[in-house]
C-alpha cells in the first residue's frame, strides 16, 4: 500500500486507476503547490499530526482505514451509484453522486475502494482523530493552488509512524514540509477515445504525461526530487 505519489516514485502507477484519478482534473501546464503535506511528530505527546492538501483526500481515508478499525462519516463522491451504500442518503450530482455517510467501518471502505471518485470523510478510532473538509476547491483557485495543507487533517497516536511513513514515503524527522509540483507535458489520448464525442468522458479517458518535482524541507534542510510519470 501506499500513496499515489509514491507509487509514481515505484513506478507503479499504472497498477490501478488511484493514480488516475488524481489527475483528471489536470491539463497541459505546471501546477505548483499541490499534494502539500506538513508533519509534526513529539515523543513526549506521543502523537503525530499530519495536515494536507485536497488532492490528499482519498490518501488520508485509505491509509487511515487500514491502521486500525475506524468509524467514519461525512460525504463519498462517487460516478455510479454503489450498491453497497444504498442505505445512505444520496443526492444526484453533476457527474456522479454524493452520499452522505454515517458509521462507516474501515472493512466497507476497503470494500468499495474501487467504486469511490472522492472520499470526504472524518474518522475516529483506537489513538486516531481525522477530519476532512466538504468541499473540493476548484482547480487553479486560492486554496490549494497556494499550498493551502489544512483540508485534511489526521491525529494519531506514535505507535502508528511506522505505517504513516511508509504510505506517505515520509522521511524519518521531526517535522517536514512536502510540496509538489505537477507538470503535465502532454495528454494522451486512446485509441478508443478518438471516435468518443463526449468532452468529459475523453477527460476522464485520457492520460497524462509529465514530471512530479517534490520539494521537502526536513527539519529545517531543503531538499529536491523529480520523477517522470504517465497515469
Amino acid at each position: 500500500m501506499g500513496c499515489f505519489i509514491k507509487k509514481i516514485w515505484e513506478n507503479k502507477e499504472q497498477e490501478n486507476g488511484e493514480v488516475h484519478k488524481q489527475f483528471v482534473r489536470f491539463g497541459k501546464g505546471s501546477f505548483n503547490n499541490r499534494a502539500v503535506l506538513n508533519l509534526q511528530k513529539s515523543e513526549s505527546s506521543g502523537k503525530i499530526k499530519l495536515r494536507g492538501s485536497s488532492d490528499w483526500a482519498n490518501d488520508f481515508v485509505i491509509m487511515t482505514s487500514e491502521l486500525a478499525e475506524v468509524n467514519f462519516s461525512g460525504l463519498i463522491l462517487s460516478k455510479e451509484k454503489i450498491p453497497e451504500l444504498e442505505k445512505y442518503s444520496v443526492k444526484k450530482k453533476a457527474g456522479g453522486f454524493e452520499y452522505e455517510i454515517e458509521n462507516l467501518s474501515s472493512e466497507k471502505i476497503k470494500e468499495i475502494k474501487d467504486k469511490v471518485y472522492c472520499r470526504l470523510l472524518d474518522g475516529e478510532g483506537d489513538g486516531i482523530s481525522l477530519k476532512i473538509k466538504k468541499k473540493l476547491p476548484k482547480p487553479g483557485k486560492s486554496g490549494d493552488s497556494k499550498g493551502n495543507d489544512k483540508f485534511c487533517s489526521l491525529e494519531a497516536d506514535l505507535k502508528y509512524w511506522p505505517q504513516i511513513k511508509d504510505f506517505f514515503m515520509l522521511p524519518d524527522c521531526k517535522k517536514c514540509k512536502i510540496a509538489h509540483n505537477f507538470v503535465i507535458e502532454e495528454i494522451i489520448l486512446p485509441e478508443e477515445a478518438k471516435a468518443e464525442k463526449d468532452f468529459a468522458k475523453i477527460r476522464e479517458m485520457a492520460k497524462r504525461k509529465g514530471r512530479i518535482i517534490r520539494n521537502l524541507e526536513v527539519d529545517k534542510q531543503e531538499k529536491k526530487e523529480e520523477k517522470e510519470f504517465v497515469a
